[in-house]
């Protein structure tokens, strides 16, 4: 069984531990094995706003320098994760002044890793067509997949799919046997970490996102961020809400995987 280095991060060994559970199950089923870095780190949850700031890479350096002593890749699952990880691989990749001045610091050698998000893996190395023959259950509801903004942009550094019209939650979807829905919301964000600032804003986003999905005839929203999975499952505390599921246990459901939840 093929092995891949895995990152899961502070969110996905705390909160979110349905989604690292159908993930690993899900690799298991395909053929692959999520090996999680050992005495790993926050990555730091942000990547800094000034290019100078190298006090704010420290963090996601260290990440990825534990990733390179595993392998030449290291796969994620948390959107927010995955964006500063990558972002932090490609910034570092072009300024050599900022990896050298890093690395004095840390006394490391980071060399260089390459971070891919567990769709990447799906959809490239695995390929839909061989991912539908493991499909035993097919998910037979109207889902609206949601990308947010962390997973797509900027594009021209994460580079995971069209940051404007992006297909990868929707051919996944599709692949697992369910109708995918449309919404004008699916790449808005959801207010990200102002849910700690002024949970107000957050939460008026997060429930324009959720009433978008619902009236385009969505039974559930799909999502590949914990911050986002909260953000839209919240304001919906005191009311009959739409489901917010992680792409992964709609996967472990149709792989007909047991004990990982019933997601209808």
């Amino acid at each position: 069984m093929m092995s891949i280095p895995y990152f899961p991060g502070c969110t996905l060994s705390t909160q979110a531990r349905d989604y690292d559970s159908s993930a690993r199950a899900v690799a298991r089923a395909l053929g692959f094995e999520l090996v999680e870095l050992t005495d790993w780190q926050c990555c730091g949850a942000t990547f800094p706003l000034t290019l100078d700031d190298s006090m704010a890479l420290i963090a996601p350096t260290r990440v990825l320098y534990q990733a390179q002593q595993s392998g030449e890749r290291v796969v994620t699952l948390c959107a927010i994760c995955f964006h500063v990880l990558r972002r932090a691989q490609a910034l570092l990749a072009r300024d050599r002044a900022m990896l050298e001045r890093i690395n004095w610091f840390t006394g490391q050698e980071y060399q260089g890793v390459r971070v891919v998000h567990f769709l990447e893996i799906l959809r490239d190395e695995i390929g839909w067509e061989a991912l539908r023959a493991h499909v035993r259950c097919p998910i037979s509801m109207r889902l609206a997949p949601y990308y947010g903004c962390l997973l797509l942009r900027p594009h021209n550094e994460i580079g995971l799919d069209d940051p404007e019209q992006p297909t990868i939650l929707h051919d996944l979807l599709r692949t697992l046997g369910a109708e995918v829905v449309d919404f004008p919301y699916s790449i808005e964000c959801c207010g990200s970490y102002l849910t700690v600032k002024d949970p107000r804003i957050s939460e008026t986003l997060a429930l324009e996102i959720v009433a978008s999905a619902r009236e385009s005839g969505a039974q559930a929203i799909v999502t590949a961020c914990p911050l986002c999975q909260f953000n839209l499952t919240y304001p919906q505390r005191n009311s009959d809400g739409i489901p917010i599921l992680y792409f992964t246990q709609l996967m472990a459901e149709a792989l007909g995987l047991s004990g990982l939840g019933e997601v209808r």
